[in-house]
């Protein structure tokens, strides 16, 4: 129970109102000298039309609006919507000077029955007192300003005037202020624009914004709807034949967007291109290469599986068409609406060893063969300050004699940085640029453990071309798009380069294929004897950040996790335990409806049987032999001397997909 001065109080303050509302003019005087400028926003521009985008498929996906907030004069805003916000906010809004005394009385007796500030009694401009300059506190002291003000605000501006100001300031729910901004998200229309209907619906919205705007639950929007109709009924403004008229219309607001973070990425591709302007002039239809579906799937799979994982802890999906370069699918956190950041496109980060197909593909481009054999014994290079670094496996062991197929299956850290020793750092560097991923070759060696920080987008955009036999797609993120002003279209084609032998291309590939049967992906073999796919982990020191890259012949999708703020992700915080089983989750979805199909072999690739002690041919007595890829020219022409064996005939053709 409050005590008997608070309601003492809270007479004092009622009775105070009234007091000065008895010293205020009749309202809407007119003026004796011109109102001071009082719109706070640029003034809407006519003939605006929304940028609007589309998926692959032509289907709906959001639109991308201008930030800006405008104001817009009351003879743009429909009588209809002006009567309405009047009859269900302030129905004696013409009749008194600010300040309604019968709304305080009535206010008065229900605060001290239910002894609380339940019911302000506000007047229009009350509220747009409070909004422009007041905190929504409810308090004596706060009423009382509030009142005095609204009181000389009437002295000062015409009802027109002051209901012009109101409806450009109030909150209509999911960030649109103002009328102009409420009826472009919710409509795509100008406020001249809106039917009876929308006018009624919007007029409910501010009583509570989350709860009445047009995106809210239906049952309550139109519910509210409805009070406000039978309110202008009540006080005149509605015959019973309107009434009925406008009940009777139907109201579809524009959906809420989708994709998110793909339109803020169209977002900033439009801006990068055209300049700010373009999102403020608008008037454009984007047919993107996003594919809705699969974005859906990313958004669930980030969203949901992440947070599992640990607390705090981020990460993104991309998906990309590695024939066109086609940007499918994009999410750069778990949660837009709480983190805009794109970790998919903005992030850079350490690969870690998923940097190692790239430098294989390179070494195979420079004469090496996916069965040459290489020792991971221990070895020391040179560094700044009579420095030396030694390179260690994952596990900090030597596993001796490996070939080349072998060390990239198992991500043998020692071998790569052997390798990268023997094909040079700077041709290694300028082959990755040309992937579209350039290294800063200050790195050196280290280049080879994926030392460069790069972005999400860019890695897996870079395993394309192992993907679709050695082209680099540019990529691209919108295929058309139409001027609606102009009427004229601009189409932008798919271009790829190539970057390397298809040959090569498809023999890392096969290479790769043994990471998900054998090697750190092996969790993923049920998949990949479903779907032939083929893919590399990434895991940086201090299990800082986790990777999947991997690829069908149809979809490369990249999958990253890791800390903004980097820090350790504890034992296990692995590419192959973290981030592949969400690569899997994606990947099942994407391709459940898609015909199966491996990889194309090109012509120029052939099968030797070798022994892969030697990695050279295999002869009679080899006790071990097996089927490896070549290109042609590249194969071994010596005969394993290990076994003192008999040549065996052994080239032959590879059938396709093997």
């Amino acid at each position: 129970m409050r005590s008997n001065g608070y309601l003492q109080r809270l007479l004092f303050a009622c009775l105070a109102l009234c007091l000065l509302s008895a010293l205020v003019p009749s309202p809407g005087l007119a003026q004796t000298q011109p109102p001071p400028p009082y719109a706070s926003h640029p003034l809407l521009p006519s003939g605006y039309r929304s940028i609007k985008v589309f998926d692959r498929q032509s289907r709906f996906v959001g639109r991308l609006l201008p930030e800006t907030r405008y104001w817009v004069t009351i003879d743009r805003i429909p009588l209809f919507l002006q009567q309405a916000v009047v009859a269900v906010e302030d129905a004696r809004f013409y009749e008194h000077g600010g300040i309604d005394l019968r709304g305080i009385a009535r206010a008065a007796v229900k605060d001290v029955v239910k002894r609380r500030l339940a019911e302000g009694g506000s007047t229009i401009t009350q509220q747009l007192i409070k909004n422009r300059y007041l905190s929504a506190e409810k308090t004596i002291d706060r009423k009382l300003k509030e009142g005095v003000m609204a009181l000389e605000y009437e002295k000062q501006y015409t009802k027109r005037q002051i209901l012009e100001m109101y409806l450009n300031e109030i909150y209509y729910g999911n960030g649109a202020w103002g009328i102009a901004q409420a009826a472009r998200l919710y409509f795509d229309k100008n406020p001249e624009q809106l039917s009876d209907a929308e006018c009624a619906l919007l007029a409910g919205v501010p009583k509570n914004p989350g709860r009445y705007n047009p995106l809210a639950k239906p049952a309550e929007v139109a519910q509210r709807r409805a009070v406000v109709l039978k309110r202008m009924s009540e006080v005149g403004v509605l015959t019973a034949r309107q009434l009925q008229q406008v009940r009777s219309q139907t109201v579809a607001p524009v959906p809420r967007n989708q994709a998110p973070y793909y339109l803020a990425h169209l977002r900033a591709l439009l801006i990068g291109r055209y300049g700010s302007a373009i999102i403020e002039q608008g008037g454009l239809e984007l047919t993107t290469a996003l594919d809705l579906p699969l974005q859906l799937q990313a958004e669930q799979v980030i969203s949901e599986g992440v947070p599992r994982i640990a607390p705090q802890l981020q990460g993104a999906l991309v998906a990309l068409d590695p024939v066109s370069g086609d940007l499918l699918a994009l999410v750069g956190g778990t949660n837009f609406v709480t983190s805009p950041y794109n970790r998919a496109l903005q992030a850079r980060r350490q690969p870690g060893s998923a940097i190692k197909p790239l430098l294989y593909a390179f070494a195979l481009e420079s004469g090496a063969r996916a069965g040459d054999v290489w020792n991971d014994a221990p070895v020391s290079y040179p560094k700044d300050h009579n420095q030396t670094w030694k390179p260690l496996n994952y596990d900090g062991k030597s596993h001796g004699d490996l070939s080349l197929r072998q060390a990239l299956a198992s991500s043998n850290n020692v071998i790569a940085v052997k390798l990268l020793d023997a094909v040079g750092v700077n041709a290694f560097s300028d082959f990755s640029a040309g992937l579209g991923l350039p290294l800063h070759t200050q790195h050196d060696l280290s280049l080879a453990l994926g030392t460069e920080e790069v972005t999400l987008h860019d890695l897996a955009l870079a395993y394309a071309p192992l993907a679709n036999g050695g082209n680099r797609p540019q990529p691209r993120s919108i295929i058309r798009s139409y001027n609606s002003y102009h009427k004229s279209w601009d189409v932008r084609p798919s271009v790829s380069t190539p970057v390397m032998s298809p040959a090569n291309a498809y023999i890392t590939t096969q290479m790769l294929k043994d990471v998900l049967v054998s090697g750190t992906a092996r969790s993923l073999k049920p998949f990949s004897q479903q779907y032939p796919a083929a893919g590399k982990t990434g895991t940086t020191n201090d299990y800082r950040d986790a990777w999947f890259i991997g690829y069908t012949p149809q979809l490369v999708a990249g999958v990253w996790l890791g800390y903004d703020q980097p820090k350790p992700g504890g034992k296990g915080f692995t590419g192959g335990v973290v981030a592949a089983p969400l690569w899997e989750r994606f990947m099942r979805a994407a391709l459940a409806n898609r015909p199966v199909v491996d990889f194309a072999k090109p012509d120029t690739v052939v099968m030797v049987s070798i022994d892969p002690a030697s990695g050279l041919l295999a002869g009679l007595a080899c006790p071990r032999q097996r089927d490896e890829y070549f290109a042609s020219g590249n194969e071994p022409a010596e005969y394993c001397p290990l076994h003192g064996s008999e040549p065996a005939p052994a080239l032959t053709t590879a059938p396709n997909g093997d």
